[in-house]
């Protein structure tokens, strides 16, 4: 295994985690949500997880799968690897409380009118805190997708990582605000919201530790697979309907497009 691509995973992996800590910096620098931003860059994001997802991790899961197992056993191989990716997000989903759904993301006016109504500041202390645990729940699988992606393909695993960047932006706001209003403290909230991110290079690593010892096509083909799943629901559960309450349906539509454009785009040029 190539120790400059293993280096170049990690690294990604912590740039895609710690996005988080944008999110939290740019709440303390703006009184209102930038909707139609959010919306291009939210939608954006879920063109190319979707179109990477499909295009390209799935086929090559499936290429490394069938030449593992054959034509039949490898083509379903691949389906099902995938399906169990979504089973995967949709699990973990269900086991964070809607409340503090890092995928129930609110609006930066919303959660400072909460601040005026709130009964407490422990109850917007505790909405921090919890939403900090439910994304880094969240964050792990998605960590070792990044550091699948990057490991295999440095490129690919860019794309992968500026994709899950900017949909951890938004986690960012909703774990700092509550925190700041909270206690007052920029800085712990800062840090509370920059933590939570690093669950996504400890899901790298710990999945680095116990897979790749025994790394060979049938690994990777599944790995890829349940990666390609977990991206694509990502994108359709959380991306695309957030992009849409932020009240810019359109811009989310448009920035899909652009954003599988730009993949494909890159995809093709580094053919050559």
């Amino acid at each position: 295994m190539d120790s400059r691509n293993l280096l170049m995973a990690i690294a990604l992996t912590l740039f895609a985690g710690l996005s988080t800590g944008i999110g939290s910096a740019l709440a303390f620098f703006t009184k209102q949500t930038n909707t139609r931003f959010l919306s291009a860059s939210l939608g954006f994001s879920a063109g190319v997880m979707i179109y990477v997802s499909m295009i390209e991790i799935f086929a090559k899961a499936k290429s490394a799968l069938v030449e593992a197992l054959g034509q039949a056993a490898g083509a379903w191989a691949t389906v099902g690897a995938f399906l169990a990716g979504m089973v995967l997000m949709a699990a973990i989903d269900r086991l964070v409380p809607s409340s503090d759904n890092p995928h129930e993301i609110r609006r930066l006016e919303e959660m400072t009118e909460g601040n005026r109504h709130a009964a407490s500041k422990g109850r917007l202390m505790r909405m921090g805190m919890f939403t900090a645990m439910a994304i880094a729940v969240h964050n792990f699988p998605e960590g070792l997708a990044t550091f699948a992606s990057a490991l295999r393909d440095p490129a690919l695993g860019t794309a992968v990582a500026v994709a899950v960047a900017i949909h951890n932006i938004p986690e960012g706001i909703a774990v700092s605000v509550p925190v700041y209003f909270a206690t007052g403290d920029r800085r712990r909230a800062f840090r509370l919201s920059f933590l939570s991110g690093l669950s996504e290079p400890a899901g790298a690593l710990i999945g680095y530790v116990l897979l790749f010892r025994f790394f060979n096509d049938v690994v990777f083909g599944v790995l890829f697979a349940v990666v390609a799943g977990i991206m694509v629901f990502i994108s359709l559960d959380e991306l695309l309907p957030t992009a849409r309450e932020y009240g810019q349906p359109h811009l989310s539509i448009y920035g899909l497009i652009a954003g599988m454009a730009v993949m494909a785009a890159s995809l093709l040029l580094l053919m050559r």
